[in-house]
């Protein structure tokens, strides 16, 4: 019994990047060059002065801890989706064929136009299912997804300039993203349920770019190069930022998207706000745009055809 382990963090293991100039224009170069070497050597990064308030994340935190502590019979009259929009009732996600099920819940949303019309244009989005008894849910969910995607696209500039690229290289057909925000939230983990139970299992994000707010729970845990797993604890006024398998594609695997877990051993409930960031379904994922020299290591894919691959494997609903 017990939990699986991980052992201590050292400093600057995970490296800790100060964005503000990224965001205000100023040596820009010099964050690029940080978040380069962070992204190919670890592949797992805090960003600091990424423009979102604290105040707001925890406004945002308590609505969506809100919703999660409903009965499930409430829940349950916005149930995930075919466009994978809604809850995802524990016990719907599994990271590896043989792995146990996550023990996790989801509320997962996507891109809304301004006028509020909804792009159907791909399996992995649709209308979005906001629930009729919290309408504040909407308003708090929407507010993340667009405060979290200006981060997205801060960085990517940096990525592009960090690989001596147009600094909107990775940014051409944003208008309409793919991408997937979710409110995950973790029950406390009972410790009989042994060292193969996770709130998440060991797995890599599957698209471009993950921005996530952790509250100050803990759980998150890292694999190092070494194959060893570290803890990746809370850091106030950061977020976690790491690279998906996408962007490792797309960088012909120069930069490295990293396993990961996360083990409540807390006692408490843990609740995690997401952005899983991803350019239109039709953007071109080739890595010899970026190096047309190389041997590359991957066939070029669209966004959305790998997206709707790597889903229909790790959600059960999808096969159903």
């Amino acid at each position: 019994m017990g939990y699986a382990s991980a052992g201590t963090t050292e400093a600057g293991t995970i490296p800790i990047i100060d964005i503000r100039a990224l965001r205000d224009g100023d040596d820009r170069k010099a964050v690029a060059r940080e978040l380069h070497r962070a992204s190919r050597d670890v592949g797992f990064i805090y960003v600091s002065h990424h423009g979102i308030d604290d105040a707001e994340l925890a406004a945002v935190r308590d609505t969506a801890l809100a919703f999660f502590r409903q009965p499930p019979e409430l829940k349950e009259q916005v149930s995930v989706s075919s466009a994978h929009r809604g809850w995802l009732a524990r016990g719907g996600a599994r990271m590896q064929d043989d792995a146990r099920a996550d023990l996790k819940e989801s509320f997962i949303f996507g891109h809304e136009e301004t006028d509020g019309s909804l792009p159907d244009d791909h399996p992995l989005r649709g209308p979005n299912r906001w629930p009729d008894n919290m309408p504040e849910l909407r308003d708090a969910a929407l507010r993340y997804f667009e405060a979290a995607h200006d981060v997205a696209h801060q960085l990517m500039r940096g990525f592009a300039l960090g690989l001596d690229l147009d600094e909107d290289f990775f940014l051409k057909s944003t208008a309409r993203p793919l991408s997937r925000a979710s409110f995950v939230y973790y029950p406390p983990q009972p410790e009989e349920m042994g060292r193969e139970q996770f709130g998440v299992g060991p797995h890599t994000d599957f698209g471009v770019l993950t921005v996530l707010a952790q509250d100050s729970v803990g759980g998150l845990q890292v694999q190092h190069a070494n194959g060893d797993w570290i803890a990746a604890p809370p850091v106030p006024g950061t977020l976690v930022i790491n690279v998906g398998d996408l962007l490792a594609r797309w960088t012909n695997d120069e930069y490295r998207s990293t396993p990961h877990r996360v083990v409540n051993s807390s006692g408490r409930e843990r609740l995690s706000l997401v952005l899983a960031y991803d350019p239109e379904p039709q953007t071109r994922i080739d890595a010899g745009e970026i190096f047309p020299d190389a041997e590359l290591h991957h066939e070029p894919i669209t966004c959305g055809e790998y997206l709707e691959w790597r889903f229909a494997r790790a959600f059960a609903y999808r096969n159903r």
